[in-house]
């Protein structure tokens, strides 16, 4: 009896790519440790190179709307944790703007911002594009 192969659709990551993505990693573990420990200068000098590499991973894969947006909400939430930490650093988090709403809640805008992205995505792209988007794989 022969069994019939199947080849389910690979998505592959160049070398260089997948290198600078675990660089990256690196970068945001560290930034957040510094923040667990309170450590301002390396917490600080982190968010630059965590940032900066997730904003070169959006743009590589930027031809892949499920890549870009996804890697777009990473770069969002990288912002809205790196200002949280810069708030807590410096002791403004806890400062009120208007009721209950302090300086802390402002990282509530790229976060809320990647939220909506990936809402866009799941909820009105990906919907309309299933074929596209298989065939482009399958290629």
């Amino acid at each position: 009896m022969i069994k019939e192969r199947t080849t389910a659709p690979v998505y592959t990551i160049p070398l260089r790519y997948r290198k600078m993505e675990n660089l990256h990693i690196v970068f945001w573990l560290l930034k957040d440790v510094a923040w667990c420990m309170i450590w301002k200068p390396l917490g600080i000098a982190m968010i630059f190179p965590t940032l900066i590499i997730s904003l070169v991973i959006a743009w590589r894969t930027r031809q892949y709307v499920a890549e870009l947006c996804h890697n777009v909400a990473i770069s969002l939430w990288i912002s809205a944790n790196s200002y949280w930490m810069i708030s807590e650093f410096f002791h403004f988090d806890a400062m009120v703007i208007y009721g209950e709403m302090t300086f802390k809640h402002l990282a509530l805008i790229p976060f809320v911002s990647g939220i909506l992205i990936l809402a866009f995505y799941y909820l009105w792209y990906q919907p309309r594009h299933k074929e596209e988007e298989s065939e482009m794989i399958e290629e």
